[in-house]
């Protein structure tokens, strides 16, 4: 048996997310692990480090799976390559030991948000940022995001609806840059969950446009309920850009 890690890098344009689904086979999952069933000869489940939500990108998604195929990786990727559509492309294919898990073992994770901030669009990258025609306050922004940093609960940011999962997440660092309208915003944490990180943007953008005082972020945090973040953010400008173990 042997334990194959992959880097995956995917358009989540025109897929309902990253999770294999019961009524659609059009996810991520469910195309990589077709080629891969069919290359090892055998049924093959993949696991992720994290699952992206319909319309989400993936620089570096990492996920590995367990085979008795032969196969050498180089030859692997080849035949990922070969047969993936054009819109997911599997970087690289590594043996790994057999107790790395590509979810459970993960450290951190950063996602990149990135957002149009002038007043039209741009025509080549309006499938991959969030246009907000208004000034944003960069500064109101960041002072805002300093009060997401660290351990807390972040029930108020997801749309998950189970009680029985932890909401508590650890968040190290939130960076937003400003380059001639181009905003991104980076975010690190332990983990995130359903939502998290679009309504995270969501709010910082009301923040930005003077909707909301960035002192709010903490009552927010206190009260626990969705109700209270601001907006989701499009799914069309996040990208899972790195994960490290």
């Amino acid at each position: 048996m042997r334990n194959i890690k992959i880097v995956i890098e995917y358009d989540g344009t025109r897929y309902k997310g990253w999770q294999r689904l019961g009524d659609s086979d059009n996810t991520i999952q469910h195309k990589i692990e077709v080629v891969l069933s069919k290359m090892a000869g055998e049924n093959i489940e993949i696991t992720a480090s994290g699952r992206t939500d319909a319309g989400v990108h993936a620089s570096n998604q990492v996920a590995n799976f367990r085979t008795d195929c032969t196969m050498p990786v180089h030859k692997m990727r080849s035949y990922c390559y070969e047969y993936l559509p054009e819109d997911i492309v599997v970087k690289s294919v590594e043996e790994v030991d057999l107790n790395f898990h590509a979810r459970y073992n993960a450290k951190v994770k950063k996602y990149v948000y990135n957002i149009c901030n002038n007043k039209v669009h741009d025509v080549f990258t309006r499938k991959y940022d969030y246009h907000v025609a208004l000034p944003l306050n960069i500064d109101k922004m960041r002072k805002a995001s300093e009060f997401l940093i660290g351990e807390h609960d972040f029930q108020s940011f997801t749309t998950l609806k189970t009680k029985k999962k932890s909401t508590i997440r650890t968040i190290y660092t939130i960076n937003i840059e400003n380059e001639d309208g181009n905003i991104e915003i980076s975010v690190q944490g332990n983990g995130f969950m359903k939502n998290m990180v679009r309504l995270l943007v969501g709010t910082l953008v009301e923040v930005g446009l003077g909707e909301r005082d960035p002192n709010e972020i903490s009552d927010i945090l206190d009260r626990k309920e969705r109700k209270y973040a601001g907006h989701i953010a499009p799914a069309k400008g996040l990208f899972l850009e790195e994960v490290n173990y």
